[in-house]
C-alpha cells in the first residue's frame, strides 16, 4: 500500500528535465517553484496550468473518527458553498498518505493537515497553508503529552526505559517526530531505550494505554481532552508525566494552482466564518479561522522535523511510512 501510494511521489530524473524553468525551488518537489522564497509553491506561471474548478473537494486530516468530523464540518461546507457560489464535496480520508497523494494529483482542492504532516504536504503536494483554528488571540495550539495509566509507577521519561510506548503515525508531530527530537535530552531515546509501536491514531493510543497494550503513549493533548469531554474516557484513569511547549494545530491549505481570484475568495470566506457551538466544542473552544504564515508559524515544527532527521522529501516520507508497519506492530496504521 505504502509503495503504491508513494511510487508517484518519487520522481525520476527525467521529471526534473521536463519541469518548468524555475529560478528557485528550495526544498519543494520538482513540480513546484518558490521564487518569492516563502517556502510554499507559487501559482504556476502558465495560465493553462491554473485551475478554477466548478466544484471543490475538501478533506480533513484523519485524526480520529473521520465520519464524525464529516458531520461536524457539513455546516461549514454549506456556508462555504454559498460564499463562493459553487458546491463543496467533503471527502473522508483514512490516511495521511492518501490525503497527500490526492492533493498532489489534483483530486483535492482544500484540505486540513495535521501539524507534522503539513510540511510534507507543502513540499510534496504543493499545499499552500493559509488558515488554522484559533481564537481572538491567535492560533490554537496543543502539547505533546506522554500518557500512562494511573496505576503505573512511572514518574519521569527515564522510567520508561525498556517499555512499550505507542507512537501514532510516523509523520505525526506529537505522535512521533517531536518525541524523537525532544526525548533524548530527557534520557530517553525512541527505538533505543524503548520499543516503538505505531497505533495508527491518537485515540487508539489512548485506548491501548487504558487496556494495558502499551505502557505509555505519546500523543496530542487536544485529542486526549476531546475524548474526555465526549465521555469516551475518564481523565482520572490516567496520568500525564510529560508536556511539551505548545505547537500550532492543524493547517488548512489550498492547492497551489487554484486561481488567484478563487483563493482570495476562499480566504475571505474562511476568515469571516464564526464557529457554531458544535465546532467550538469539538475544537477545544476555537471560535474562528485565523490567518497563518507557514514560514513563520511552522518554524518550530520544521525544527522538530530537522532535529529528528526527517527531511520533508518523498524519500524520507516513504521511509517513515514503511516504519509504521514493523513486524511487531499491534495495529494497522490508519493515520
Amino acid at each position: 500500500m505504502v509503495v503504491g501510494i508513494f511510487a508517484a511521489l518519487v520522481f525520476a530524473a527525467n521529471a526534473m528535465a521536463q519541469s518548468p524553468v524555475c529560478g528557485f525551488r528550495g526544498e519543494l518537489d520538482v513540480n513546484y517553484c518558490d521564487e518569492n522564497h516563502d517556502l510554499v509553491a507559487d501559482l504556476p506561471k502558465s495560465p493553462s496550468k491554473i485551475r478554477d474548478p466548478a466544484e471543490l473537494i475538501f478533506s480533513y486530516s484523519p485524526i480520529e473518527e473521520p465520519m464524525m468530523f464529516a458531520k461536524v464540518w457539513r455546516p461549514f461546507a454549506d456556508y462555504l458553498e454559498q460564499c463562493i457560489h459553487r458546491p463543496i464535496k467533503l471527502r473522508a480520508i483514512q490516511t495521511n498518505a492518501t490525503e497527500i497523494e490526492l492533493l498532489r494529483s489534483g483530486k483535492l482542492h482544500l484540505a486540513a493537515f495535521s501539524t507534522g504532516t503539513t510540511g510534507f504536504a507543502v513540499n510534496l503536494a504543493g499545499a499552500v497553508p493559509f488558515a488554522a483554528k484559533g481564537i481572538t488571540e491567535g492560533i490554537q495550539g496543543y502539547q505533546l503529552i506522554v500518557l500512562i495509566r494511573k496505576d503505573r509507577p512511572y514518574a519521569t521519561l527515564a522510567d520508561l526505559k525498556g517499555k512499550i510506548i505507542a507512537h501514532t503515525s510516523a509523520t505525526s508531530n506529537s505522535g512521533n517526530l517531536a518525541p524523537r527530537a525532544l526525548f533524548p535530552a530527557h534520557g530517553l531515546t525512541p527505538d533505543v531505550d524503548y520499543r516503538v509501536v505505531y497505533s495508527g491514531k491518537h485515540d487508539q493510543s489512548v485506548l491501548g494505554v487504558a487496556s494495558g497494550d502499551y505502557d505509555a503513549a505519546v500523543l496530542s493533548s487536544s485529542v486526549f481532552d476531546r475524548m474526555v469531554r465526549r465521555g469516551q474516557i475518564k481523565a482520572t484513569d490516567f496520568r500525564i508525566i510529560f508536556r511539551s511547549e505548545p505547537f500550532p494545530a492543524s493547517a488548512f491549505v489550498h492547492a497551489h494552482d487554484l486561481s488567484a481570484e478563487l483563493t482570495k475568495n476562499l480566504r475571505e470566506c474562511f476568515f469571516n466564518f464564526q464557529f457554531g457551538d458544535e465546532l467550538k466544542n469539538v475544537f477545544d473552544g476555537a471560535t474562528r479561522f485565523v490567518p497563518i504564515d507557514y514560514q513563520r508559524d511552522w518554524r518550530a515544527v520544521r525544527q522538530v522535523a530537522k532535529s529528528s532527521g526527517s527531511a520533508y522529501d518523498s524519500a524520507t516520507y516513504a521511509k517513515l511510512l514503511n516504519q509504521e508497519t514493523p513486524s511487531g506492530s499491534k495495529k494497522k496504521s490508519e493515520e
